[in-house]
């Protein structure tokens, strides 16, 4: 079940961002000093399954402009992955931009061989590669940016 994130949450999903090897340790404290104190412009969900968060998504308008949004971060705890969450948590994200009448939706990863099936979940779930930043996040390695359009 897909429900706004709450503060009870925090532990259980600093954790799960740990454990999906998608973050490393300087993301994950940003994570936790966020999900502390959130901002109150930016959306937090939670996938919970048996009373425990599984998964999370965390999205944030663009600052400067109308209805573009980052999704910033989703991940899906490892033993819950490949069934469908997060690309139910991902839907669940536009939803509720499209419900707020929001533009677009922007995502970021690195282009790294390690990170190809994350850009492949966002190719197959309708986003295009909109840019590509070389040697942005550290040399070799580029920032690659995607987009969605929610109208």
């Amino acid at each position: 079940m897909i429900r706004t994130t709450l503060e009870t949450d925090c532990d259980a999903l600093i954790a799960l961002a740990t454990a999906s090897g998608l973050f490393d340790p300087e993301q994950t404290g940003m994570l936790a000093g966020m999900l502390r104190s959130p901002d109150e412009n930016d959306v937090w969900f939670t996938d919970e399954d048996a009373g425990v968060p599984v998964g999370v998504a965390y999205a944030a308008p663009e600052k400067m402009t109308h209805g573009t949004w980052n999704l910033y971060w989703i991940a899906i705890t490892p033993d819950r992955q490949r069934q469908g969450r997060g690309k139910a948590m991902l839907e669940h994200v536009q939803e509720w931009l499209i419900e707020k009448r929001q533009r677009i939706i922007l995502v970021e990863t690195a282009g790294v061989d390690d990170f190809d099936y994350v850009r492949k979940f966002y190719s197959d779930n309708g986003f295009e590669t909109e840019a590509r930043i070389r040697d942005f996040y550290e040399a070799g390695v580029d920032k690659v940016v995607f987009r969605k359009s929610l109208t």
